[in-house]
Formats: C-alpha cells, sequence, structure tokens
C-alpha cells in the first residue's frame, strides 16, 4: 500500500482499514508471543501501513480545516 492509494480514498475508508490493520499488529503480537510468528517482517510492515494511514487522515483533516 502507498499514499497515493491512500490519499484516493475516503476518511471513513481510511479508518476501517486502520482499524483493520490494528487489529492485525494485536494477533501478530500474540503469535511472536507464543513463539507462531513465521513472518516477522509483517509487523513492521503493518506497524508502517498505520503509520501512513495516520499520516494521510492528519493531512485530509488539515485541509479540512484550511477549507473552512
Amino acid at each position: 500500500m502507498n499514499a497515493t492509494e491512500l490519499k484516493a480514498k475516503t476518511p471513513d475508508q481510511l479508518r476501517d482499514q486502520l482499524v483493520a490493520l490494528k487489529k492485525e499488529a494485536f494477533n501478530l503480537r500474540f503469535q511472536q508471543a507464543t513463539g507462531q510468528l513465521e513472518n516477522t517482517a509483517r509487523m513492521r510492515a503493518v506497524r508502517r501501513d498505520v503509520a501512513r494511514i495516520m499520516t494521510v487522515l492528519n493531512q485530509k483533516a488539515a485541509e479540512a480545516a484550511i477549507a473552512n
């Protein structure tokens, strides 16, 4: 997922995707704690995707504040 794909989405879609990624991160943490995690790189990717979504949401909020 890249920033251009995220900028095309609505804030509601971004929030839904953020919730799904946070659930995935939670599950990955449990898998790591129990020794069941196979793809450790996925944790990093999920964290970065969460950060990207948060950044785009903040940018959209700033644009909306300026427009009003």
